[in-house]
């Protein structure tokens, strides 16, 4: 089953050997076009036998953790504990434009497959390895997962509530692992255009944890410049000074995140005319507040501290959007903040994210065939449009072993000789 080409990485072939925490990098490559072939070892990746299954019914081709970070890829199996195996990858990396792995460090210098193994053959090749601490260093053979990987890098510790008797939380989703990937994939691409000037490839080497770490906004160098420690704050950014809250429940009892209150002459004047739309101006009592904020200049954060009629308005501001959200429903008052330029959001569960109205008219929700079961699955799509080389799942993720025989073909090999 030879994959469509299109997209802005159409005519590459990656070769992509990864566990956990490599395998995004491979999908986002996929999904712009590449023709990224995935290894997995005869008895099959671990990651098929991942929960949940389809229909609640346990087997590797029915894990929607594979399923999802798998699309558009082709599969092929190869045993890369033997000779023939190792024979037959350094064969498909001859032939590539890039390689992306996440095996454990010094494991393929040992079998003589490593980047200075086999650059030689293939001096153009791009490889980017993406791996826990990276190549070299001191932690570099020290066991890790996604949750130690965010907690090292300084994420969780930015992460959680304003109650900081309760403990860090860990963002879900593999973000740890994803954050590597996205490093990978960005490095693989400012590459990918070097060559194109060069004709030289080069090794990438990702380190998840330092990627994390330079993903913490000023938390990290808030310590390495200042010596002062963020706090985590409820739906905020991590900050040394504590922020007011920004999550409220409105009327109906779901959550929005309300953002920055208004600090424009406009934006006073907008949120005084929302609650005048709403009949509820007279029980407002800071109303006459919100009226000095629109015939006022804008208002400095940095002034808050400093200027008694500065803290005063900026008060009001966030008492009124407290006080529209708490008599309107979410969506209501997300929609209605949004069409008055205020940067306010509803929380949603991954389910409702679906089926918001937004990401529909872009796309966002994708139909994926999957004949073997006669049915198509909603996928998370497209993140971002590129025009002129779309962006899309091409197939739905490889059965096991499923393009071993068309490989072994497009290496002049038997059908049989990949196995």
């Amino acid at each position: 089953m030879t994959p469509p080409t299109s997209g802005a990485l159409d005519g590459l072939r990656i070769i992509e050997w990864t566990d956990e925490v490599g395998v995004w990098a491979g999908k986002l490559l996929a999904d712009m076009g590449a023709d990224v072939i995935k290894i997995e070892p005869p008895s099959g990746d671990p990651t098929r036998a991942y929960p949940p299954f389809v229909d609640d019914e346990p087997d590797p081709e029915r894990s929607l953790y594979f399923w999802h970070y798998n699309t558009s890829k082709r599969g092929i199996t190869i045993d890369m504990e033997t000779e023939h195996g190792r024979e037959l990858f350094k064969q498909l990396v001859a032939g590539a434009d890039g390689v992306v792995e996440s095996q454990p460090v010094g494991s393929l210098a040992e079998h003589g497959i490593d980047y200075a193994d086999l650059r030689e053959s293939n001096p153009a090749m791009i490889w980017v390895s993406v791996t826990p601490f990276g190549r070299s260093g001191p932690r570099i053979e020290e066991a890790s997962t996604d949750l130690t990987i965010l907690a090292a890098g300084g994420i969780a510790w930015m992460n959680g509530y304003d109650d900081h008797s309760l403990p860090p939380v860990r963002g879900a989703g593999n973000q740890g692992y994803h954050t590597g990937c996205h490093y990978g994939v960005m490095s693989f691409l400012a590459a990918l255009l070097y060559r194109d000037v060069s004709g030289e490839g080069q090794f990438i080497d990702v380190s998840a944890h330092a990627s994390c770490n330079v993903t913490t906004e000023s938390g990290s160098y808030s310590w390495l410049v200042n010596e002062a420690t963020v706090q985590r704050q409820t739906g905020r950014h991590a900050s040394v000074n504590p922020s007011m809250p920004s999550q409220i429940r409105c009327a109906d009892g779901r959550y929005v995140n309300t953002g920055v209150p208004p600090r424009k002459p406009e934006d006073f004047q907008a949120m005084y005319d929302w609650i005048s739309e709403l009949g509820l101006i007279e029980e407002f009592d800071q109303a006459e507040v919100l009226l000095l904020g629109a015939n006022g200049p804008r208002i400095s954060l940095a002034d808050i501290q400093f200027d008694e009629m500065v803290a005063t308005k900026f008060a009001a501001g966030r008492d009124a959007v407290t006080f529209v959200a708490s008599r309107i429903g979410a969506y209501e008052f997300f929609s209605g903040g949004q069409q008055r330029g205020f940067q306010v959001g509803i929380i949603y569960s991954p389910e409702e994210m679906l089926e918001d109205e937004h990401f529909k008219a872009r796309g966002f929700p994708v139909q994926v065939e999957h004949p073997e079961l006669g049915r198509s699955f909603t996928y998370p799509g497209a993140p971002y449009k590129l025009p002129a080389s779309p962006w899309s799942i091409r197939r739905r993720a490889p059965q096991l072993g499923e393009d071993n025989a068309e490989v072994s073909g497009e290496l002049g090999l038997d059908a049989a000789a990949i196995d």
